[in-house]
């Protein structure tokens, strides 16, 4: 499929294509971890207020994923795995995406803003201005650690949560930030293996691509270290209790063994890289269980 088809839409957007612009998937991690942020924040916040501000996260997250195809159209027209796209199979006009990518941003800010506090809304427009003009504009197309730096606009939701409760920021909730952003590099890399042709027929730079598999495979291996040490520095630091240091623990064990397992791996033409795709499904369990185990510990506490 050519990129020119994202310049000549053929069929008329509905609701569905809408909602694949917010990439509601990826959203569903992002609400989770933001609301897990403000549930194990000390202060309590009103439900209605608490529904208000996730909902403000996920619309958010889903301007950031609209702008990001928006501006992607013909990279994504490129890749087997996103040629299906509302704007790639032409079924939307660009300018449609950007204004619906847009206007779900201001509404985002404008209802945390008036509904929340002032810190979780300036917290939210830094991590989709972060994602729009850093990775997605800036480093994405240009360098191979567009993952590494570009990682922290999806760390932000934690943040945003615990400041929806409690109006700032502590030590726990950054501890929360570090981990997601040191865990994207791992996770994103593990994919990037075996969709390596995807990116190089796009002319993504990402590390498989321009460093090869060997280098993208000890830097899997690298970064999993310092995530480790983030997920259960909150336990030994007095921040957690038992329940999240334990789940911490042994899910964290877990990760470091698969990601050695990739890290250590050489792998042969035509191989299936099996254990490039069992560590990238299980590092999304992953956080979904310790970010669980977080709520968890508060609540037994």
């Amino acid at each position: 499929m050519s990129s020119a088809s994202t310049l000549s839409p053929s069929l008329p957007a509905d609701w569905r294509d809408f909602l694949a612009l917010t990439k509601p998937r990826v959203m569903t991690l992002v609400v989770f971890t933001g609301l897990c942020g403000m549930l194990a924040a000390p202060t309590p916040i009103h439900p209605v207020l608490g529904f208000t501000a996730i909902l403000c996260i996920a619309l958010g997250a889903g301007a950031a994923g609209a702008l990001n195809q928006w501006y992607e159209a013909d990279l994504d027209a490129k890749m087997k795995r996103t040629q299906r796209r509302p704007l790639p199979a032409g079924r939307m006009e660009r300018e449609s995406a950007l204004h619906f990518g847009v206007g779900l941003a201001g509404f985002s800010l404008v209802l945390m803003y008036f509904a929340v506090n002032l810190a979780a809304t300036v917290i939210l427009a830094v991590s989709i201005l972060f994602y729009v003009f850093v990775y997605t504009i800036w480093l994405k197309r240009r360098t191979p650690q567009n993952i590494v730096i570009g990682g922290a606009a999806g760390a932000f939701p934690p943040l945003i949560g615990w400041a929806a409760a409690t109006g700032d920021v502590a030590t726990l909730p950054i501890l929360l930030f570090l981990l997601i952003f040191l865990w994207t590099p791992p996770h994103f890399w593990a994919l990037a293996l075996f969709v390596k042709t995807d990116y190089a027929n796009a002319g993504v730079p990402m590390l498989p691509v321009v460093a090869g598999e060997r280098i993208t495979r000890h830097q899997i291996g690298l970064y999993s270290i310092p995530m480790a040490i983030a997920a259960i520095a909150p336990w030994p630091l007095g921040l957690t209790g038992p329940v999240y240091g334990v789940v911490a623990s042994l899910t964290t064990a877990a990760f470091l063994a698969l990601a050695a397992r990739v890290a250590l791996r050489t792998s042969q033409p035509g191989d299936a890289m099996a254990p490039e795709k069992t560590l990238f499904k299980y590092s999304i369990l992953y956080l979904f269980v310790v970010f669980g185990a977080l709520v968890v510990d508060r609540w037994v506490q």
